[in-house]
């Protein structure tokens, strides 16, 4: 009966620490969505000069054409759900530090004080490469991309008996648009991931050599499918991105390094 007993204590406290990890989650999400919702709610004000800010690249070459670089809705909500989108989109990014905070108030505790140092550089590096991809999708590709997609315009004449002209709908610009900065931003994570990969042992330098031709292939399809069907910015993006494995592989080979001089050390003070 003691024996039943003490096993029955045993499981309750080892139930009681997961327990209190999932009561600490659950905290941690719901401050983590309300943050969110808080920030959404402030950007909506502003959702028109944030429209304004990501339409720079197209009515800019409008204007350099002569053309009227009024953008149109074609449904009376599509106004208004573009104001939804926009403060959806806005108000993740302004809540992602708060985000990115709980997570690792969730995570830190289990870590141990070297591990913590390990992982501030990668909390760091994570926003600014996805500032850093974002900023050459809106500055960079996105004036390239529409240049490209507005050459197909033409006047009617005695040549072309039909005109084709660029009438673009706010929903359709807005979509392609955040697609694109997105894609370019998720994509400058590659080192970060494949670097932390290697920090944890899950992949090698040589392993990412050897697998360096499906990695090419693989980059080719993400940039197919996360692009418009246009050869400038699928180029663009597969230059990018395997740019960034290369980089990657150099970052892997100095964190090995790192850990092979960590071990020499070690083996020298036994």
């Amino acid at each position: 009966m003691k024996k039943e007993q003490k096993k029955q204590d045993e499981i309750e406290s080892s139930n009681a620490p997961l327990i209190e990890h999932l009561t600490e989650l659950r905290s941690r999400l719901i401050l983590s969505v309300l943050a969110f919702l808080i920030c959404m709610v402030c950007v909506f004000p502003f959702s028109k000069y944030i429209f304004n800010f990501l339409a720079m690249p197209i009515t800019e070459l409008l204007a350099v054409q002569n053309e009227a670089n009024d953008l149109i809705f074609t449904g009376l909500q599509q106004g208004f759900m573009v104001s939804v989108k926009i403060s959806f989109f806005g108000g993740f990014i302004v809540s992602f530090p708060f985000i990115g905070f709980q997570i690792w108030r969730f995570i830190a505790p289990g870590l141990y004080k070297k591990e913590k140092l390990a992982f501030f550089p990668f909390l760091i590096a994570s926003p600014l490469l996805f500032i850093i991809g974002a900023a050459f999708a809106y500055f960079v590709v996105l004036p390239l991309a529409f240049n490209f997609f507005l050459s197909f315009q033409n006047t009617s004449d005695l040549n072309n008996l039909v005109g084709i002209k660029y009438l673009g709908t706010i929903n359709e610009y807005l979509s392609l648009t955040m697609r694109f900065i997105l894609a370019f931003g998720i994509c400058f994570q590659l080192p970060v991931l494949l670097t932390l990969m290697g920090k944890v042992g899950l992949v090698s330098s040589t392993s990412l050599i050897r697998i360096r031709k499906y990695a090419i292939v693989s980059i080719l399809v993400i940039a197919a499918i996360v692009t418009p069907p246009d050869v400038i910015t699928q180029i663009i993006l597969f230059s990018v991105m395997y740019s960034l494995y290369e980089v990657s592989i150099l970052l892997v080979k100095l964190v090995e390094k790192k850990k092979e001089e960590a071990l020499q050390q070690l083996d020298e003070n036994i």
